[in-house]
Order: structure tokens, then sequence, then C-alpha cells
């Protein structure tokens, strides 16, 4: 999308959404008592119905009367005015999103959306005009009687020459009026719901006016160019011997106005059905505001006005209005004319007809939000606003029951699509997610560094020389790493500080491991879970004194875990005393691996005693290099002796720099994570995502006897112990290699078994992890298997598009298995 757009935040006293006559009203009586007021609309200008409803209002004509009012709004500087603004989502707290269509300009933003708050919400969204069901009714020339007024006066176009004019209510009467005024032939008024006060007028006219009469049928190729009348019953059943037709080339159709009340009840607020208007109108509040107007009910526009003004003086009720002349015509029957195979459309953006309802109430889709997704009204463009009423009746009528017996279904936001976009505002691109970068970020980019984003961060995956191939640059700095020594950037490796008197009472219910026993001075490696019992992260935690603890994660995984032991802290255990805080950005750390690692770090002047005797593996120790505080693990992730070396963000990069400096005699070489994976992989360590899915336990990875082990309870433990964790054929992680010493087995591929040729077969599992080992001069994987662990030495065949390689189950560990490298 090469548009622009924005985002703005707002607070203000009163908000008003809708700006016709009732909406201008309470804007102008809000900021005249002081208050900031935002006032809202969809239309790119004010005044609602005033601009294609001509008549007076408060004694002078309503085009003066808009005048007046937008002069007196321009005098108001505590008033807002947002206009083509559509306000479509209402939530808690009085909060409303809104979005505001702009100009387009090259560099301007094309859409804005708005997140306002407010001390109270009037809302003045006006009615919606129903449209009538009955055969063929989806015939282009059939329109509301409101939409021909638009036509008429907002843009000077007439609807047709010839016009006929079918409904229930009163307001197509004054279609009628003004469309025969501009020129119109209006060849009948078709009044369902019997003699109308303003049939003599029409009359008068020279209007045909045919009370109890509705539309029965229509034709036409291309265009509307005949409509079929019948008198109908108070039912709306058409009666025989009683049809005639009439050359239209436009028919104009109103079956009553619904208050268009859905921010309200997006806002939670109730409805009910008011029989004397035919429409649900808002009934009980659930946050502070009011509707006002014809979205309350008002089909006066002299009421609304007043209403409008005393709207935040009234307490928080809907009031009474007075009654309008509307009948219900929910659709109109022609059983009795003896016809089939016409339908009558009641979505006519979902093509749902009136028997698809019928239908949906024989197979007992007779809830409102079942009948909804059976029948798909109200389901697509506009999500119902003309249909849903006329539904509803259909569907009362046909269960006997009133409207409101049958209810609505939950206004969802937004009231209108919303672009992408504009939700985005300018979090897209590069802002989307911000990149993070690292301490010695610019010491990565002048070596060469191919970097690429793992999580949330832009790392090295590997640092090239010139020609030198990916393949091949990993495979010199896993032999470097493995013969000499090499050093990562390990600091987006997530941080987080625990500490409280409860801190080791709260890692122990965290973990599958017991970390009430882990001394001061010490890591240990642990799995977290979820309630489920599925492995949720990874990573070692170390012990700085009696009450601190630092937990490692996983890089990705980070700020969520952080967000979760917060959950579990306010939400579960709030008795105890522990706080947790993310300081994975207050320390770099740069990971020292290899043979040499213990000669390089040496020789930075590290008060800490490095050899093996005082600081073993799985320890950690804290002092000083030169002034600057450090921490240091030995701990590793490649399988040789190493370090990960913890200091202030702001000396990252110094680090980084003394170590290849004083390593260049040593051989060291910058490794990236490209490079770490093989290594880990070589090793059998597990890597949390790649490693494990969804339905991965602990036990699926090895953890069954510390699980066995532990006394103490913790999270995700009572889901290991169900059947399903217990079943014996569950996916265990194992060791697998081809056959033939060289194949690269494929990430993804399945394990079948070894007499499978073709055909199908189920999968016993997959391959997670497969790399070619530079170390051991073969290709090495891990695996998901059925049974795994039992089948050490087993030959199985590894499936891949169409391909088949004989593997072995092995063990994880390719390299080292026992672990002497660690201990050096």
């Amino acid at each position: 999308d090469p548009d622009v757009y924005d985002k703005q935040h707002a607070s203000v006293d009163v908000i008003v959404v809708g700006a016709g006559p009732a909406g201008l009203a309470a804007a102008i009586a809000a900021a005249r008592s002081g208050a900031s007021v935002a006032l809202l609309d969809d239309k790119p200008q004010l005044g609602g119905s005033l601009r294609y409803e001509p008549g007076s209002i408060e004694g002078v004509p309503a085009g003066e009367w808009l005048n007046a009012r937008e002069a007196e709004i321009a005098s108001l500087p505590n008033l807002r005015v947002l206009t083509s603004t559509t306000a479509f989502g209402y939530y808690d707290h009085n909060h409303l999103l809104a979005n505001e269509l702009l100009a387009p300009t090259p560099t301007a933003p094309r859409q804005r959306l708005w997140k306002i708050r407010a001390q109270r919400v009037v809302l003045a969204t006006g009615a919606i005009e129903r449209p009538l069901v009955f055969p063929n009714n989806d015939r282009p020339g059939v329109m509301l009687a409101g939409a021909a007024r638009q036509y008429l006066h907002r843009h000077g176009v007439l609807p047709g020459r010839r016009v006929a004019i079918a409904t229930s209510d009163d307001s197509a009467y004054e279609a009628a009026f003004e469309l025969h005024a501009a020129g119109v032939e209006i060849a009948l008024i078709a009044d369902a719901r019997g003699e109308s006060a303003l049939a003599a007028k029409a009359r008068a006219l020279g209007i045909d006016v045919a009370p109890r009469h509705a539309p029965t049928d229509t034709r036409g190729r291309h265009g509307l160019r005949r409509v079929e009348f019948h008198e109908v019953d108070g039912h709306g059943r058409a009666l025989p011997d009683t049809g005639r037709w009439l050359d239209v080339d436009a028919l104009l159709v109103s079956g009553g106005w619904n208050p268009t009340v859905h921010l309200f009840s997006q806002s939670g607020g109730a409805l009910r059905y008011d029989d004397a208007r035919k429409a649900f109108v808002p009934h009980r509040y659930a946050q502070p505001g009011i509707v006002v107007g014809a979205a309350a009910g008002h089909a006066d526009r002299e009421l609304a006005v007043a209403d409008a003004r005393a709207a935040l003086q009234r307490e928080r009720d809907v009031a009474d209005t007075a009654a309008v002349a509307a009948s219900a015509l929910w659709s109109v029957n022609v059983d009795a004319l003896g016809r089939s195979a016409t339908k009558s459309w009641v979505d006519l953006a979902s093509d749902s007809t009136e028997s698809d309802l019928q239908l949906a109430a024989r197979e007992n889709f007779v809830s409102v939000e079942h009948f909804k997704r059976y029948t798909t009204t109200g389901m697509m463009t506009d999500q119902g606003k003309t249909s849903n009423v006329n539904a509803i009746g259909i569907l009362a009528g046909v269960l006997g029951k009133q409207p409101g017996e049958v209810g609505t279904t939950r206004f969802r936001p937004p009231f209108n699509p919303v672009t992408f976009g504009a939700i985005a505002g300018r979090n897209v691109g590069a802002a989307y997610r911000p990149r993070r970068l690292l301490a010695a970020h610019a010491a990565h980019q002048a070596a060469g560094a191919a970097m690429e984003d793992y999580g949330a961060w832009y790392r090295p995956a590997f640092y090239p020389r010139p020609g030198e191939s990916e393949h091949a640059t990993i495979a010199r700095e896993v032999l470097a790493v493995r013969n000499a020594v090499g050093v990562l950037d390990y600091s987006p490796l997530g941080k987080i500080l625990v500490y409280g008197a409860d801190a080791a009472e709260f890692l122990t219910r965290v973990y599958v491991n017991n970390m009430r026993t882990l001394k001061v001075g010490q890591c240990r490696y642990g799995l977290m879970l979820g309630e489920d019992g599925i492995v949720k992260d990874d990573g070692v935690v170390t012990r700085w004194a009696d009450d601190s603890f630092v937990v490692g994660t996983t890089s990705g995984q980070a700020d969520r875990i952080v967000d979760w032991l917060e959950e579990w802290l306010q939400c579960e255990w709030v008795d105890l005393d522990v706080t947790v805080e993310s300081v994975t950005t207050q320390w770099a750390v740069m990971m020292l691996a290899g043979p040499r690692a213990r000669d390089v770090l040496a020789q930075l002047g590290c008060d800490i005693d490095l050899s093996a005797a005082a600081f073993p593996h799985m320890s950690a120790r804290q002092g000083h290099i030169g002034d600057v505080p450090v921490r240091i693990a030995r701990v590793s992730f490649t399988g040789e002796l190493g370090y990960e070396i913890s200091v202030p963000w702001r000396f990252g990069r110094s680090l980084w720099d003394a170590l290849l400096d004083k390593g260049r005699a040593s051989g060291i070489v910058p490794f990236g994570i490209e490079s770490l994976m093989v290594m880990r992989t070589e090793k059998g360590f597990l890597h949390v995502g790649s490693d494990t899915d969804g339905l991965t336990f602990p036990q699926d990875v090895g953890f069954e006897t510390i699980i066995g082990k532990k006394a103490e309870d913790f999270i995700g433990r009572r889901s290991t112990m169900t059947p399903e964790g217990r079943r014996a054929d569950r996916r265990q992680l194992v060791g697998l290699a081809p056959v033939d010493g060289r194949t690269l087995l494929a990430v993804g591929g399945h394990i079948v078994d070894a007499g499978f040729r073709s055909g199908t077969a189920r999968t016993q599992g997959w391959v997670t992890s497969s790399f070619a080992s530079p170390t051991l001069g073969r290709p090495v994987a891990l695996a998901l298997v059925e049974r795994g662990r039992a089948r050490s030495g087993e030959r199985v065949q590894v499936y891949d598009g169409g391909r088949l390689v004989p593997a072995t189950i092995v063990s994880m560990s390719a390299y080292d298995p026992e672990g002497e490298r660690l201990k050096m």
C-alpha cells in the first residue's frame, strides 16, 4: 500500500457522534456549558438529513437553520469538528475509535485513526430506512425512498421519470411530494397500512393512492420496467383478483425506520422492541452516555432537537417519544396467488431470501445468532443494517412470536469496514516492529556479518570472508570453536531478574526442576511449561543471592515470559514476596567458547579465579574487568568449554573488541547463530520451537526422571500426568543418522517404517533439526519419533517429497556424549 496512515489520541468531556439536527443541537449545548466537545460525522459536511430533507425547523427553513448552527460552531473554540469521520467502535470506559478520511495528497496521510475518550458520549446516529420484502425485489430500479431524496437534493439526480412508491410509513409521502415538484410523474403510492393522513394531500396533487396495497412482482430485463401491485390484508397477504401492473422505471420503497443502535449496543447497552415504532430502540445503558434524535426513536425533527439540547442534563434513561405512523410489513405473502419459484430477497448483499429464513426455522436454527449464521443474513458488506430487522420480523412470524422475543444479534465493531492501513497507522515497514540492535552492532557490520532477524533482534547469522559461501563460512566457524576459540554476541538472550523472600519458592513452582535447592553461585538448566503441560520455554537459571535469581530465556520469548510470570504473581500467587523485572537490555553478553576460551578470558585482567577447580561447569561468578562490573556464567550451548560474560550494556562493544584483540594469538573467530545451531545439534541440545511443537511434554525431551524426583507441584504438572501425557507411544526426541552417512535428512521429513515403499503411511514423527556436521564429517539430525528412546538402533525411513532416505535412530548426542569437553 503506497499510502500513509496516521493515528491520534484525544480526550474530551463530551463526544457527539452524528452531526444531523439532533447532533448539532447536542454538541452546541455541551460546548456552551464550557465542556470540551468532539463532534464526529461520517459525511464530508455537517447537517445530516437537513441536506436532503427540506422543510422547516424551529420556524426557519432547514438550510437557514443549518447555516446558523455552522456559524455558531465556528465561534466555539472548545468544539472540535471531525467530518468524514466514522465512529466504528465503542469500547469500555467511553473509549471510541473513529476513522477519518483525509484529502489525498502525495505526502499527507490518507486516513487517520482516532482513539478518543470522554466523560459522556452522545449518540445522535440517526436511523436507517427499512426496505420491503416482496417477490423479485432485487431488480435494478428498486430503491429506498430516502435514497431517492438524497439523489434529488444532494446530487440533483432524478431516480426515474415515472415512479411508483410502496410504503408502510409516512416518510415516503414526502419523497413523493418532492419528486413530483421536481417534475417526476408519480404513478402510484401503495400504502400497505391503509388510508394515511397524507393521502388527501397526494390526491390533491393528482397522485393516485392505493391504501392496503403492496408490490407483488416486478419485470424488466436490464432494469425495472413494470411493477405489479395487489391489495393485502393486515398480515401482508396478497388477495387474489386485486392485482394490476404499472409501467414505471423506478420503485421507491420504505418499510419504516430502524434507529441506528449499533454503537449503543457495542457499549453494552440493551435494546427493546418498541411495537409502536416497529423497531428496536435503546433501553438500558451500560456506560455514561445518552442516545438522542432518531437513534432514540424520535421521528419528529423538532422533538429530536429539543431532546438533544437537554441530553446532558437528563438521567441515563431513554425518554418516551411521540408515537409514529408506522406499520410492520415484514414481507409480502403471495401464497394465495398460487405462484411458485419466485424469490423475495431479505439481504440484498448476501442474497438470502425469505425461503432461506423459513428453512432455517424448520431446521431449528431459531436462536437469532444461529439463524444469522445459517442464513448469512447480515453478514455481508452492510452487516445487516438494512436487512436484520426484516429478517427478525420474518423469523418471529414463523415462530409465532413478537420480534422482541426473538431479539437481535450482538452488534460488534467495526460499524463500517476499516482499512487495515488505518489500523496499522505508521507502524509499517521498519516501524512495524523496530529492529533491536546489539550493543556491538557496528562492529558486526564492520566484520562483514550476514545480518538476519532472529525474533525481535537483528543478529549476525555468520561472518563470511570474501568469496566464501554460507556453507563454507559456517563450517570454518564451527571448526574454529571446536579446535580453538570463538566469540558470539549473545546479548539478546532473555535475562529476567526474580528477587524477593519467596523467589526460590516461586521459581520452583514455575520450573519442572527444583530451583529451591539451587545454591548461590550455581546455574541450572530448566524447562517451563504451560498449564497444559506443553513445553513453553527453556533456559539457564543463575542464583546470585539467597533471594535473587536471573532467569535465562530464549531470545524470542523474553518479553512474553516476563508478562507470563507477572500474570502468575498478580492473579494467582498474590501472597508471594517476589518482584520480576526484565534486565535483558541492561547486560550485554558475549559467549566465549572453545578449548582456549579460558586462556583468552584470563588475558582480560578479570579478578575472578578462572581455574577449573574454582570455577566449574554450571557455576557463576561476579567481579570486575578493570573498573567494569562483570558477571560470568560457565555454561555452554556449543558443547565446548564456555563462558557467558555479562557487562553493562554500554560496555558491550568494548568487551567484543577486547575479546577479539586478546584472542588473536589463540585463533579466535566471531561466529553467528547458524554456526551455534550446528554445534548444539551435534551435541544434541534441545532448541525449543525447533525440536518441540504445541504437543511436546517435558517427558518427551528426557525430563521424566526429573519430574519423578520432584515432590513439589509446578505449573503444568497435572497435565503431564493425564492419560495423554502417559501414553507409551508419545513422540520422543532422539537422534537420527542416515544409513549411508552422507545424505542430509530434510527438516520436516516424516518418519515411516523401514519396509514402506509407496502409497500412504501413518507418520511416526518428523525431523526437527538437521545439519551437515563439519566436526564429524557427516550429517546429524534430531527428530520427534514415536517411542523413540525405546527404538534406539532401529532402522526407519525419512519420507520427504516422494524421496525415502534410510536412517537409524541413535543417541541425541553425536559429539562428546560424555561431556568431557564441557568440564575442561
